[in-house]
């Protein structure tokens, strides 16, 4: 079975109708193009590590421009697209770092809170607090569409092959990897994480990513990455802005489990035992 992909690679800045309306342009030249479903990067409706400013700027879902923008997009051309994730105002104490699955007509399908926060220094002196703008959600999904089931993540998320094991386990042929790295992490991380999850899972990886200087000040990687269940790349971006489609052949998933059925295999553990030295 065939599944045409597409993917924007973008530099989301502070203006959210000027962002949703280029995310509506990418959408109608991907679907140009043939593109069945459409990944966004994270954070693509407006992208601002400033906490002040971003929760001034959050909206409810039925306000945020990006979504209701995708959302036209997605039935005008009747097309599937995975927002990568917006910042969304829930009603909580913080804000929801949220991606969407919206079918072609429109209709949210499926919806994933980020469940693991960026709270980082890094060594070049750069600080990440991503628990001053969002709350963590707390349940994975797994989002079934005509092509199987779509598991969803977002960036930091990476990190934990456990989450992917459950999404794999829980039906997954796909899984979403949105994402604004930043570049030293990009640079040392990015390829080899997303290889190791598409190995371990025998899932298709598809990572669409920010790139380039924002307007907050941020430095993204890019690199938007399609990984095929073997764990060899399918497609990479490079650096800056555009986009890309491509076809994935899902067989490949259920022929690379036969080959490597390390889910078939997997047995649960429990804590270890220690045992002096």
């Amino acid at each position: 079975m065939k599944l045409a992909v597409g993917l924007v690679q973008a530099r989301t800045g502070l203006d959210a109708g000027a962002n949703a309306r280029a995310l509506a342009a990418e959408v109608a030249k991907l679907a140009g193009r043939g593109a069945e479903i459409i990944f966004t990067p994270e954070m693509c409706g407006l992208l601002d590590r400033d906490s002040a400013r971003l929760a001034a700027a959050a909206r409810g879902e039925e306000e945020t421009p990006a979504l209701l923008a995708l959302r036209e997009a997605a039935r005008r051309h009747r097309v599937h697209v995975a927002i990568g994730s917006l910042a969304i105002a829930a009603g909580g104490p913080g804000l929801a770092n949220r991606s969407f699955l919206v079918g072609p007509e429109g209709d949210i399908l499926a919806r994933y809170d980020k469940i693991h926060l960026f709270d980082v220094d890094l060594p070049d002196g750069t600080r990440y607090r991503e628990s001053q703008s969002f709350a963590p959600g707390g349940e994975a999904v797994v989002a079934q569409f005509p092509w199987g089931g779509l598991g969803l993540s977002i960036c930091y998320d990476l990190r934990f092959p456990a989450l992917f094991q459950a999404l794999a386990g829980a039906g997954a042929s796909l899984v979403a990897v949105p994402a604004a790295f930043t570049v030293p992490t990009g640079e040392a991380h990015w390829h080899v994480l997303l290889r190791a999850r598409a190995i371990e899972t025998g899932c298709f990886i598809v990572a669409a990513a920010q790139s380039g200087r924002h307007e907050d000040g941020r430095e993204t990687y890019g690199h938007s990455l399609v990984v095929d269940p073997w764990g060899e790349l399918l497609l990479d971006m490079g650096e800056g802005e555009g986009s890309a489609c491509l076809a994935l052949d899902l067989d490949a998933v259920a022929a690379t489990r036969a080959r490597i059925p390390a889910l078939a295999h997997a047995r649960p553990v429990g804590p270890p035992r220690r045992v002096a030295a």
